[in-house]
């Protein structure tokens, strides 16, 4: 399952495609040789592999059938409870994306919403002016408006918290939305500068109609096992409950370019072998390959007539560790965690056999293939077990004798590893991590719950001390920091707070000289490594088995899908 980040700017999502070893036992640290092959490896991996084909080169007809993991019942992108992968990529068919990137990460104006839109500075302020389409028009025939854009911002800028947004960063920026020549035109003024304003009322969260945004109640409810509104070249035909299945066929009242497929069906398939099963077995037209799962990229590869497509994404593997939970609250004991916990052998373990470059990640905010990469994670990001004995020593936990668990106060510490209980993965990796930790006289017990709670009940309500899942992150990522990191988001889900670290966020988000904000979001980084916030392991293979007739769809790297040019060529 998928869980995605996005930052304001381009919410970072979470994802639940959580990767775990195929088995267990020692591996080495890499070599200096074997981190050559991996950076080698790195270079030699597409940025994009979709098969792009001209628009009017796709047949038209057909249906496309395609697996999620993860069923959402909050279908809000921009709630916390929406803010999933799977989520975000069913409502690209059906929801207005106002900006969209390439596969350089460059934005441009989605001519299908916007004729125009200008990034001015005008009396020492920072103003976007948005030109919609006239054509652009919601599902229950109510024209997009300013307004629309207006509620947006009103509902995640944090000021009013009986919203529940997903993240705050770069809404709480603006000063003002108002109306400019025409109700199509939306004038949005920053009181402090936003360089990622690109992300805003684009992919998760997507555009949503001003009605369904206006009141908290709206907020939660109106898109709560129900899509009302859409606005795009697919509309709603059944959302089953029963069967966890979403249906969007072709709307016809679409201005822009007719959609080559007739129909999207999205079938629910919880586990990542389930879905490789159902892909060999012709139900499906394309599904992803996660991480951990040699045996599944081997079935994949002997399906006939298969094309295994795969790229660089910004999307990230990381052991997220709660930084409020009762043995945990002690930054110490948190380092020692992660001198305790080997990155290399997580890492290795979960790519190996996966044709995907076996290299740790040493940075929270650029991938390894990104030109702000820097490995920031120091000593803490190198497995030192006796490090952590001598700091959990100090921390007062005791260990009386060899192979016994460390007591303070009389209490033995034992931690809980919550883990998806459909995705096997997770569980192995799980093993890993508590087969680690025991070295260091520390317990872990995993905890298996429910795929469709794992996100709502428990990460998101902070009810475990270390949890692993993805990050699927977007072409802007300096803006997932105040989403993630900053101190009251309600997806910083360690509930960590550092006012220093705040500062340095803020001053990265802020910064409108590229370079500049780059040098910036890694001092920012090398703050988040030393709270233990998150322990990055590496960036997510991105490999998706496809039939080789299905065209502009695939491993998509930074570029956003346009749903109207994806269908098959035969």
């Amino acid at each position: 399952m998928k869980v995605r980040y996005r930052a304001a700017a381009g919410l970072t999502v979470l994802a639940m495609a959580v990767a775990a070893c195929g088995g267990g036992g020692e591996t080495n640290q890499p070599n200096a040789e074997q981190s050559k092959q991996a950076q080698q490896q790195m270079s030699e991996t597409p940025a994009i592999s979709i098969n792009p084909v001209p628009y009017e080169q796709v047949k038209d007809g057909g249906t496309l059938t395609l697996p999620v993991g993860q069923w959402p019942s909050q279908w809000n992108g921009n709630h916390v409870d929406g803010n999933q992968a799977d989520t975000a990529e069913m409502l690209d068919t059906i929801m207005p994306m106002l900006m969209v990137s390439d596969e350089e990460a460059n934005f441009t104006a989605n001519p299908d919403y916007l004729t125009d839109v200008k990034n001015e500075t005008l009396d020492g302020k920072q103003v976007v002016t948005y030109t919609l389409n006239e054509k652009a028009t919601w599902s229950d025939g109510t024209p997009m408006t300013w307004e629309d854009l207006e509620a947006a911002w009103k509902a995640n800028n944090g000021e009013n918290k009986k919203f529940k947004p997903a993240s705050t960063d770069g809404w709480d920026r603006i000063e003002s939305v108002k109306k400019g020549d025409s109700d199509k035109v939306a004038i949005i003024t920053f009181s402090r500068p936003f360089p990622e304003w690109q992300g805003l009322f684009s992919r998760s969260p997507h555009l949503m109609p001003a009605k369904h945004m206006k009141s908290p109640e709206a907020y939660d409810k109106d898109y709560l096992q129900k899509i009302p509104v859409t606005a795009g070249p697919f509309k709603v035909e059944k959302i089953d409950e029963g069967t966890k299945t979403l249906t969007v066929v072709r709307d016809d009242k679409w201005w822009g370019k007719k959609a080559k497929l007739d129909k999207v069906i999205f079938r629910t398939i919880e586990t990542p072998a389930a879905q490789v099963n159902a892909f060999a077995n012709g139900e499906l037209d394309m599904v992803e390959i996660p991480p951990g799962s040699p045996a599944d990229l081997k079935r994949a590869k002997e399906v006939q007539n298969v094309d295994i497509r795969k790229a660089l994404s910004p999307n990230w593997r990381h052991i997220t560790v709660n930084n409020q939970s009762e043995f945990l609250k002690d930054k110490n004991v948190r380092h020692a965690v992660a001198y305790a916990i080997n990155r290399d052998v997580i890492t290795q373990s979960d790519l190996k056999d996966m044709d995907w470059p076996l290299q740790t990640l040493g940075n929270h905010v650029f991938m390894n293939n990104h030109k702000g990469y820097v490995d920031n994670s120091g000593d803490l990001g190198k497995y030192n077990l006796e490090k952590a004995k001598q700091l959990l020593d100090a921390a007062g936990w005791k260990q009386e004798a060899e192979g016994q668990l460390r007591k303070k106060d009389g209490k033995e510490m034992k931690l809980t590893f919550v883990v998806p209980a459909g995705v096997p993965y997770a569980k192995t990796e799980g093993e890993l991590t508590q087969a680690m930790l025991k070295e260091a006289g520390i317990g872990l017990t995993i905890r298996p719950v429910p795929d469709d709670k794992f996100f709502t009940d428990f990460i998101i309500k902070g009810d475990f001390d270390l949890v692993p899942f993805s990050w699927i992150g977007t072409p802007l990522p300096i803006g997932s920091l105040a989403q993630i990191y900053k101190t009251g988001s309600e997806s910083n889900f360690p509930k960590a707070s550092d006012p220093a670290m705040d500062e340095a966020i803020e001053a990265a988000v802020s910064e409108t000289d590229p370079a500049k904000a780059i040098e910036l979001a890694n001092a920012a980084d090398k703050l988040i490594w030393d709270m233990v916030h998150t322990i990055p392991l590496y960036q997510r293979p991105d490999i998706q088995a496809a039939k080789k007739t299905l065209a502009n769809l695939g491993a998509e790297g930074y570029k956003f899908y346009d749903w109207t040019a994806v269908g098959f060529t035969g």
